[in-house]
């Protein structure tokens, strides 16, 4: 990808989190200068990383541990504030979530990265989700994107072919249906995943007529019950009503997700770019690519929400510190780097590092060249209690315990509240 481009993605990212993987917490009780505890969202990426770290210091230790999100998130400031959490812990953009770099560093939980060599050379906009007050906490080495992505093997046996329009999805849908094979899987037991597909509807119908809708929202001249995320969330509930996921989304884990998708039990999933790694370890031989998920019926205005990725944080009472800053820099090094963007399909924050794009991310890549992404959407809200209000009524519409007007009203609400 041309650093150009990548600049002008990155400059795109004015303020403030998602998505990402899994993950959950360890008890940093290890003292020795030779042990370092790891707590990680980045299962199935990772444990390579911490593989090529190990090898590059003969002796070192390393004691990792891998959960969900929703847990890691419940969880990690607990553990922070009871002196139990892990010397390196896995740390969002921004401000959008409880386990977030605003929300940890204000507290004072996370060690003040900013004399690394590497973070001088985070762009602009990264740095601006991987501070506070001016100062860096968070190592952010990738940046995602999210969209539709398909099973080659599975839609050759459907004898279908992604759609290219919001109609024609709604068609795709209902064929697929109709062979047994749903399109999307979508694992709405983890509340995170149910934003994946919203976030990709939001893009277009909400920023593709108005590139300055936060701005609006920042400055109270737009809401989000009165906006066109009423039509995205209405979208949201058509492709429900469709059959475009499998039956009973909320029973369906992500781990769950990933194996309908990856064994061709349904024809894709609607995912951040992270997912391809997880799904090429479950089926080695499959093909998979990640399109935009059609929102309206004029392709030449489609969006992709496309960001920093998660990163990591020190912990500012780490039991081995000199062995976790050494870590990050690895992680931040064109070797880690190198290393984790490949093992999850995603791109490098930092140009020059030599990496070379999945072939499965070209129309991601296509889309950032072509200034076609909007940073994820609870980057740039005030706080982390909006995109919880949002993920918990996403799970009660599905439940059909609340409607979309009442999700939008309660997210306006604590958007209203400020930081």
């Amino acid at each position: 990808m041309r650093t150009t481009k990548l600049t002008a993605l990155v400059a795109a990212l004015t303020a403030g989190t998602v998505l990402a993987a899994c993950s959950g917490g360890t008890n940093a009780s290890d003292s020795g200068s030779k042990t370092l505890t790891i707590a990680s969202v980045d299962q199935g990426s990772v444990e390579d990383v911490v593989a090529a770290f190990k090898k590059a210091n003969p002796g070192v230790e390393v004691r990792l541990t891998t959960s969900g999100a929703d847990q890691y998130q419940q969880q990690i400031r607990t553990k922070l504030s009871s002196g139990t959490a892990p010397d390196v812990m896995s740390v969002w953009p921004g401000n959008g979530n409880p386990g977030a770099t605003y929300v940890l560093a204000e507290p004072g939980y996370l060690l003040d990265l900013s004399g690394r060599p590497w973070a001088r050379k985070l762009p602009d906009a990264v740095k601006t989700v991987a501070q506070y007050e001016g100062k860096t906490y968070n190592a952010v080495f990738g940046l995602n994107g999210i969209g539709a992505v398909y099973n080659q093997d599975a839609l050759d046996k459907a004898g279908l072919t992604p759609p290219g329009t919001w109609s024609e999805l709604l068609d795709f849908c209902r064929d697929a249906a109709a062979k047994k094979t749903p399109a999307f899987a979508l694992g709405n037991q983890d509340n995170w995943v149910t934003q994946t597909v919203l976030y990709s509807l939001v893009a277009t119908t909400v920023y593709g007529p108005d590139r300055d809708f936060d701005k609006k929202m920042q400055d109270g001249r737009a809401t989000f019950a009165k906006s066109a995320w009423a039509t995205a969330l209405a979208k949201y509930e058509e492709m429900e009503k469709t059959g475009c996921f499998q039956k009973s989304p909320l029973s369906t884990s992500y781990e769950a997700s990933q194996e309908l998708a990856a064994s061709g039990k349904t024809l894709g999933i609607v995912q951040g770019n992270w997912i391809v790694s997880l799904l090429k370890s479950k089926s080695p031989k499959g093909k998979f690519t990640l399109k935009a998920l059609p929102a309206t019926d004029d392709p030449g205005g489609f969006l992709m929400p496309a960001a920093a990725g998660a990163g990591y944080g020190v912990n500012a009472k780490a039991k081995n510190k000199e062995l976790a800053l050494k870590f990050v820099d690895f992680v931040m090094s064109p070797e880690g780097m190198n290393v984790f963007t490949g093992k999850q399909g995603s791109l490098p924050s930092l140009p020059d590092t030599g990496h070379a794009a999945d072939p499965a991310l070209s129309e991601l890549t296509t889309f950032i060249n072509d200034d076609r992404t909007v940073p994820f959407m609870d980057q740039l809200w005030p706080n982390a209690k909006v995109q919880q209000t949002m993920l918990s009524g996403l799970q009660e519409i599905f439940s059909g315990q609340t409607n979309a007007a009442a999700v939008l009203k309660d997210m306006d609400t604590d958007y209203r509240a400020g930081a």
